[in-house]
């Protein structure tokens, strides 16, 4: 039909809906445009360092609000910052529970924590928000291992008695003698050894609680010190599953396999572990389930030359009980690296001051190399989470 036969009002009909049809696609061009311009809000409870932080400066779509101060994050800038957040970097130490999750509000879609323990973050909570987590698993295991098996070395040759001797300026008053200042060699004694003293005992078993990536990790550093025999403990609830029971067999098949000189490797009661060990190493997740897990009980049944390793939670040992049996002799020494309570551990400490007790500040982690690494690795968490992409490591 030519223009001409379309009535006025159908004319003024169209005219009115191309105009309201303009001013619609104006408006949502204008909303997409400051949606697109909306920054992300991420808060960051403790500065990275300058080869992380740019991680989160280069994405333009990021707003980083981060505490200033190169020491704990306040609880107080923490709560007034969170509302509104989309991101959270936290470290251990620094919970992240419901009420940090209600003040964040509906725009919180991940939580990074950098380390590898995350018995401080609700993850129970954050589910139900359906809030993605991150955490550091791998990246520490080889510095741990490594501080697991100094704080041995350590514990069994006297050295925190021995270097306060040195410090306090009392070795003028030693003189050297057969004997003196000597510990339990952490080391399997030569063959030539052996066979000056038939009464030592020749072989090593190290026993650890928690056997995961560090305690392997652990296990590879002691099998050259001539380790020969280990023993593990694991949750009992686990024992009467088959896919377990399955998944351990795998396991002492393959690490034999790995270390041929390794006599044997099993699961043992908790008793039975504190019995046959030489060495301790406590290597498990904190949480209430471990809390204690090394008791009273436990420090009884040990051996009186044996030396008890803790680089794990400081949970996991009860420090009242730990103390009494230095005392009395139960076992030989300790080297614990975390305690429970921490960081308020003062000199009065009962294990502070117990003298075959070395106690480190939980420095498990604490390599440049690794640092870096975690952090590194809890900002990429957290830049995935916010842009819904595939975490590094997420918590399921």
């Amino acid at each position: 039909m030519p223009s001409s036969a379309i009535p006025d009002h159908d004319i003024r009909s169209i005219q009115r809906l191309t105009t309201l049809h303009g001013h619609i696609s104006a408006q949502t061009s204008a909303e997409q445009s400051n949606m697109s311009n909306q920054t992300l809000k991420i808060v960051v409870c403790r500065d990275l360092g300058p080869d992380v932080m740019p991680l989160f400066y280069e994405r333009p779509e990021l707003d980083i609000v981060t505490w200033p101060h190169d020491r704990p994050c306040e609880r107080a800038w923490m709560l007034e910052n969170v509302p509104g957040a989309t991101g959270i970097v936290v470290v251990f130490g620094e919970p992240v529970n419901q009420e940090v999750i209600d003040l964040a509000g509906p725009s919180l879609k991940v939580v990074s924590t950098m380390s590898v323990g995350y018995d401080h973050i609700d993850l129970a909570a954050l589910k139900a928000r359906g809030i993605r987590a991150g955490y550091t698993p791998d990246v520490l295991t080889d510095a741990v291992a490594d501080l697991a098996i100094m704080l041995a070395l350590m514990a069994g040759r006297n050295g925190s008695e021995t270097i306060d001797l040195v410090q306090t300026g009392q070795w003028p008053q030693y003189s050297w003698s057969p004997y003196g200042f000597c510990g339990p060699q952490l080391s399997a004694p030569s063959a030539f050894l052996s066979s000056l003293t038939p009464n030592v005992q020749s072989q090593r078993t190290a026993g650890f609680i928690g056997f995961g990536r560090i305690g392997q990790a652990t296990l590879a550093r002691l099998v050259p010190f001539g380790i020969t025999d280990v023993v593990y403990y694991t949750n009992p609830a686990n024992d009467s599953d088959p896919k377990a029971i399955e998944r351990f067999a795998k396991l002492e098949e393959e690490l034999c396999k790995r270390h041929p000189s390794l006599k044997s490797i099993f699961r043992v009661s908790k008793a039975e572990l504190a019995k046959q060990s030489d060495v301790v190493f406590v290597l498990a997740p904190g949480g209430p389930a471990t809390r204690h897990v090394v008791d009273e009980e436990f420090l009884k049944e040990m051996r009186r030359t044996a030396v008890l390793v803790n680089a794990s939670r400081g949970t996991l040992v009860d420090s009242d009980a730990l103390a009494k049996a230095l005392k009395e002799k139960w076992l030989w020494a300790a080297g614990v690296d975390v305690v429970e309570g921490e960081p308020k551990v003062g000199s009065d400490h009962v294990l502070v001051k117990e003298p075959r007790c070395t106690v480190l500040p939980h420095i498990g982690s604490a390599t440049l190399e690794t640092r870096l690494g975690m952090a590194t690795l809890a900002a990429k968490n957290l830049i995935a989470g916010v842009f819904n992409e595939q975490m590094p490591m997420e918590l399921k």
